[in-house]
């Protein structure tokens, strides 16, 4: 008997159900609107514990990324300290070489050609190796050196003149 009120309440609420649709089609132009979606309290929780069962995993993830990443800018910077130093090395060769090539020339050395005659200091300067003979005229006094470079063959007295500025450019920004 139970089972035969709750057949009839279904089948009215059915009923019910029917004619409260059709009125509503009616009201809306003939167009039934679909029923609004009711928010599933089960695929919430479902999502939250996804949620914090994968946020340790993406943390540990993201820690490992990040350390890669570090590991991979400090090897960076180190070749790059390496590439510096290499050059700062370098550099310091080069100056040590440029100080040596000055200081070959002597003092008395220098006297003696700048008080030379131009002519034949110019043919024993021609015959020396290029760096004593850049160091000489480096030393020698403005007037000295003009007069043996001019009694040289031009070749030889624009490239000596050419290593002659070399030498001394890092004089005048020092």
């Amino acid at each position: 008997m139970v089972f035969a009120v709750s057949r009839r309440a279904a089948v009215g609420a059915i009923v019910l159900v029917g004619l409260l649709a059709g009125s509503a089609a009616a009201q809306n132009d003939g167009k039934p609107k679909p029923a609004a979606p009711q928010p599933d309290k089960s695929a919430e929780a479902g999502v939250s514990r996804y949620c914090a069962n994968v946020a340790p995993i993406a943390a540990e993830a993201r820690i490992a990324w990040e350390t890669r990443r570090l590991n991979e800018l400090d090897a960076q910077i180190k070749q790059r300290v390496a590439e510096l130093e290499k050059a700062e090395a370098e550099t310091r060769d080069w100056v040590s070489k440029r100080d040596a090539l000055l200081n070959s020339a002597s003092d008395d050395v220098v006297a003696i050609y700048g008080k030379m005659d131009p002519e034949a200091a110019a043919a024993q300067l021609a015959t020396m190796d290029e760096p004593i003979a850049v160091s000489i005229l480096h030393k020698l006094k403005v007037n000295a050196a003009s007069s043996i470079l001019d009694q040289m063959d031009a070749a030889r007295a624009a490239r000596l003149t050419s290593l002659i500025l070399a030498v001394a450019a890092p004089e005048k920004k020092s």
